[in-house]
């Protein structure tokens, strides 16, 4: 059963105005309002977030609760997780692209939990993440795993 995901994306402007704002609005019925602009490299707001920031987080965020559940039913007690993600835009063979997501997160466990365990979790939840299996860019993943 295919699950649906609506939002509302508002801008207005002028494109016949050179420098048109970038700058709009992300709604969803009953969640906050997300301000979205190009990027600064674009002429856009860097106090906003851009495409590339958007599907970054998507990556690490789906991928971040992929791991948990898997950890959770495997009995795993992971108790942090910290991701420092980053999405590289560039242009090959003339098309540009978010060419890779690169996730690094500080995963913290409970003392004596198995880390051999939490990389083979962290590196299924790939496997089953909506987002990674959406996207056609490579996903990095470089995990650092310490104790509690």
């Amino acid at each position: 059963m295919a699950h649906h995901y609506p939002l509302m994306l508002h801008w207005t402007g002028n494109t016949l105005d050179g420098t048109y704002n970038r700058n709009a609005t992300v709604t969803n019925p009953g969640k906050h309002a997300l301000a979205v602009s190009s990027a600064p490299e674009y002429a856009g707001s860097p106090a906003c977030w851009n495409p590339e920031d958007l599907l970054g987080s998507a990556l690490a965020t789906c991928h971040m609760l992929t791991f948990l559940a898997l950890c959770a039913k495997a009995k795993i007690e992971v108790v942090g997780y910290e991701d420092h993600a980053e999405s590289v835009l560039d242009t090959v063979s003339k098309v540009t692209r978010i060419t890779q997501v690169h996730l690094r997160p500080v995963i913290r466990v409970t003392r004596g939990t198995s880390m051999a365990k939490v990389v083979e979790l962290f590196e299924k939840a790939h496997k089953y993440c909506f987002v990674a299996n959406s996207i056609t860019c490579e996903a990095l993943l470089a995990p650092r795993i310490v104790e509690a």
